[in-house]
């Protein structure tokens, strides 16, 4: 039995989600979990990460860290839980720039470990997406080894996680894991309210902006065609696709003359795009989608789910006794704790790797 902690940063730029479980086998106990804000002007440097010098980058990654640190030490103070206890961090850090497609394929994720280790006293693992490129996948998404021990011995069931970009796992006993991103989450949907709330809103409070305006199907089709929905997995994206670029190209002046309908129809794509991808992607009949991540706090977009996957339940992973935001910091705590007992953590048949491998490097603690 070990202590785990997890940190993830997502796409969304909201916050860092922190983590601590207990891990025995393939049952888990959630000790404590907490989503630590940004500041405001550090989730827009953030958000304009590819536009960043080389040397704002460096900076950030250290100042990343030290927010990473702050909310894994904040976390144990919560739970009442000495560093010396936890056993390691995982922490997935934030996602500047992600390219498995480019001629070099590469990845690049901030929040020094090192930052981490010296203010925690506690061994991290960090940096997992490199050693799934270098071994010839996508880098992503790496979770379905964390969906496949604890959710894979049951029914045929989609792990729905729906954070900046949307990402699904299908796992159940005697059918092969299949895992992919399925397209965008809440990246369009916060880039819509940004823009018509002119930045004093980040996201859209329980879909209640959305309820107003009314869907285009016509521009559903448009988005549809999109040439990534027609990639078979395994295959990942990133806001480097779902981004202001592409609401340009397929609503321009809509923008800014009608945009409660293209927060409606963005809101409602989301959910389209995630069973489209089911019907054309997932050969089982699935007996139930368990949701995770921010969205599943908009309820619009959960009643189009729960709409357009009828008759299959779908529920929150919070019945399972993981709260909404907890799943990812999670599975990179379980995934770090694998890497120190030098056991694989990975499944490369749902990022196309050639091998199994032991993703993530490690940043000891301080010495006793």
């Amino acid at each position: 039995m070990a202590l785990a902690l997890g940190l993830m940063s997502g796409t969304s730029c909201d916050g860092v989600s922190a983590a601590l479980a207990r891990f025995h086998g393939r049952t888990l106990q959630v000790i404590a979990e907490h989503t630590t804000p940004y500041p405001v002007a550090l989730a827009r440097r953030l958000r304009r990460g590819l536009a960043l010098s080389a040397r704002e980058v460096s900076a950030l990654n250290m100042e990343l860290g030290a927010h990473f640190a702050r909310a894994a030490c904040r976390l144990l103070r919560t739970a009442h839980v000495p560093a010396r206890r936890v056993t390691v961090i995982g922490s997935h850090g934030h996602t500047i720039y992600h390219g498995p497609d480019d001629a070099t394929p590469s990845t690049l994720q901030i929040g020094a470990s090192a930052v981490i280790a010296q203010r925690t006293g506690i061994p991290v693992v960090a940096d997992f997406r490199s050693r799934d490129l270098a071994a010839g996948g996508t880098g992503a998404p790496l979770i379905p080894f964390f969906d496949e021990t604890f959710f894979g011995h049951g029914p045929a069931r989609a792990l729905q996680n729906i954070g900046g970009i949307a990402n699904v796992t299908v796992v159940g006993r005697g059918i092969p894991t299949r895992a992919f991103d399925t397209g965008p989450g809440n990246c369009l949907i916060d880039l819509v309210v940004q823009q018509m709330s002119r930045k004093h809103l980040q996201y859209d409070a329980g879909g209640r902006l959305a309820r107003r305006g009314r869907v285009d199907q016509r521009a559903i089709e448009r988005l549809w065609r999109h040439p990534y929905f027609h990639r078979s997995p395994p295959k990942s994206t990133g806001r480097e696709l779902f981004s202001n670029a592409l609401l340009r190209q397929m609503f321009g002046a809509r923008l800014s003359r009608e945009a409660q309908d293209v927060l409606a129809t963005v809101t409602y794509f989301t959910a389209y795009s995630i069973v489209g991808s089911y019907r054309r992607f997932v050969p089982h009949r699935l007996r139930e989608v368990i949701i995770s991540g921010g969205g599943a706090r908009n309820r619009t977009l959960m009643g189009h789910l729960t709409r357009l996957l009828d008759p299959v339940p779908v529920r929150s992973i919070e019945s399972y006794g993981i709260p909404l935001q907890a799943k990812e910091p999670l599975a990179f705590a379980y995934l770090a704790l694998q890497t120190i007992r030098h056991r694989v953590n990975h499944l490369p048949q749902t990022t196309g790797a050639a091998s199994a491998c032991i993703l993530g490097n490690l940043t000891p603690g301080n010495p006793a």
